[in-house]
C-alpha cells in the first residue's frame, strides 16, 4: 500500500464531528514531522467527499487550507458539527487521536 492510500485510510477513522491535526495524522502512519507531506498528500486528493480531507486541521486549532479555500473547508466542518470561531476550533475535545 502506498503512503497516500495508507493516509486516506487512516484520515477515513476520523468521525464526523471530529478533527484530527496534520501532525496527528502524520505520526499515525509513521511519518516523524511529516505534516508538510500530509498537507501535500491532502491537497491532492482524489475523492474529498469520500475522504474528508476537510477534518485535518491545524496543530494551532486552526482551520488551515483546503483545495477550495478555507471558507468551503470551515462550511463544511460547521454541517459535521464541529464549532468553530474566528477560524479557529473552539472544543479541543473535537480533535480525534488515533
Amino acid at each position: 500500500m502506498n503512503l497516500e492510500h495508507k493516509v486516506y485510510k487512516k484520515l477515513l477513522e476520523v468521525p464526523r464531528g471530529k478533527v484530527t491535526t496534520y501532525s496527528e495524522l502524520a505520526k499515525a502512519v509513521g511519518l516523524k514531522n511529516g505534516q508538510r507531506v500530509i498537507g501535500r498528500i491532502m491537497n491532492k486528493n482524489p475523492y474529498p467527499v469520500l475522504i474528508p480531507c476537510h477534518r485535518v486541521i491545524l496543530s494551532s486549532g486552526k482551520v488551515g487550507g483546503y483545495a477550495w479555500g478555507q471558507r468551503v473547508k470551515t462550511k463544511m466542518l460547521a454541517k459535521d458539527g464541529v464549532k468553530i470561531k474566528k477560524g479557529k476550533i473552539l472544543d479541543s475535545d473535537t480533535i480525534y487521536r488515533f
